[in-house]
């Protein structure tokens, strides 16, 4: 299978989240072309949906290995050199949206499946169309239904762009938590002339922001760095020079490690806001725990997949944002590996193509290493 052209369909799909855009059709004819079993399911509805969801299996029984992943591909934004979703090859470089983000890492382990065409056990994927998106429909659902059928995996790869400087240089083991809170403290308005008349709640909401802002949350762990808290907007929207306004807003983003819990630190938020403005309100979303898969069989086997494939060994980090293997981790072991992320999200996204290649290869060593 052409691991180049199969990525070139994919890319021509506009399957920004929540659409479709055909990228699940093309990649399930791919997949039923080398002996998969695909099922093909909607989830949800307006406003995160519908979403369309993909499931494919091939073989049976123990040991059951699954690569999990997306189609969806976030707006492409005005600015590209040429069509973002018409593929464009430019010297040894495929430009695309989602050409590294990660239509090129679908291609990839697709190519590597249909090179190992007999197996021991099942092997997976596990694809969804709201990755990029609220991922309110997509492996969420996707997991449902792998409860449901009794196909809970072993082990699972998922194929998100770790790659920083080179192809297969960081393996991810694990991904901080993260938690968005939004604050809205009411004052009473007033003349600034006569403060004593008034209630400002733009000084209660400063005292607040201070105070967590100079939080040490924790000193970090072996595996992840220090929690960290974020003042993301601060709104009042008073127009005047002489009014003490009557509301004052803000947002906070915590990226947090595996020695806290999203509930947990909302509620001191919370506490701390209340303290300075007892009529404020707090309003949290967690959008995933923390998680870590220690050193062990799994991340051991794609490094060496990957040193096997490039001559170099991976390190293992929990650096970067949240994936969907925030999810995923609740039914088994899981890590990530797939394309150097430096345009991911950008305009002009591109995928080398030697990289492409060597992706198949790696995937390849992975799913024999996993299933014989």
């Amino acid at each position: 299978m052409d691991v180049v052209d199969l990525a070139s369909r994919l890319i021509a799909c506009p399957s920004v989240t929540p659409e479709d855009g055909g990228a699940l059709g093309v990649l399930a004819s791919a997949l039923e072309s080398i002996g998969f079993s695909v099922e093909r399911f909607t989830s949800g509805g307006p406003p995160d949906g519908p979403i369309e969801n993909l499931l494919a299996v091939r073989g049976s029984g123990a040991p059951h290995f699954a690569f999990a992943g997306h189609s969806d591909v976030v707006p492409p934004g005005d600015g590209w050199a040429s069509d973002p979703f018409a593929p464009t090859i430019h010297g040894e470089l495929l430009h695309g949206r989602g050409a590294v983000d990660m239509k090129g890492a679908l291609a990839a382990f697709v190519a590597a499946a249909a090179r190992v065409p007999e197996h021991q056990g099942m092997l997976s994927l596990v694809i969804t169309g709201d990755e990029e998106g609220p991922a309110t429909h997509g492996t969420v659902a996707l997991i449902e239904r792998m409860r449901a059928r009794g196909l809970v995996p072993d082990l699972c790869l998922v194929g998100e762009p770790t790659s920083e400087a080179r192809l297969g240089d960081t393996i991810k083991i694990g991904r901080r938590g993260s938690v968005n809170l939004w604050i809205e403290v009411p004052g009473t308005q007033g003349h600034v002339a006569y403060p004593h008349l008034a209630d400002n709640p733009a000084t209660r909401l400063v005292a607040a922001l201070a105070e967590l802002s100079a939080w040490e949350i924790d000193r970090g762990t072996d595996w992840f760095q220090p929690s960290n808290l974020e003042i993301t907007d601060i709104a009042i929207g008073n127009p005047a020079t002489n009014i003490i306004p009557g509301a004052a807003r803000a947002r906070l983003n915590i990226r947090f490690n595996d020695l806290q819990r999203g509930a947990d630190l909302a509620a001191h938020v919370e506490a701390v806001v209340r303290h300075h403005a007892p009529r404020a309100s707090v309003r949290a979303q967690v959008s995933g725990e923390a998680f870590l898969t220690p050193p062990g069989a799994l991340s051991q086997m794609v490094s060496d997949a990957v040193e096997a494939a490039t001559g170099s060994a991976p390190k293992l980090s929990t650096s970067g944002g949240t994936s969907d293997a925030r999810f995923l981790v609740a039914l088994c072991p899981v890590v990530e590996l797939g394309l150097v992320n430096a345009t991911m999200h950008k305009l002009d996204e591109a995928v080398a193509l030697p990289d492409l290649h060597a992706l198949v290869d790696i995937y390849e060593g992975v799913i024999r290493r996993a299933l014989g």
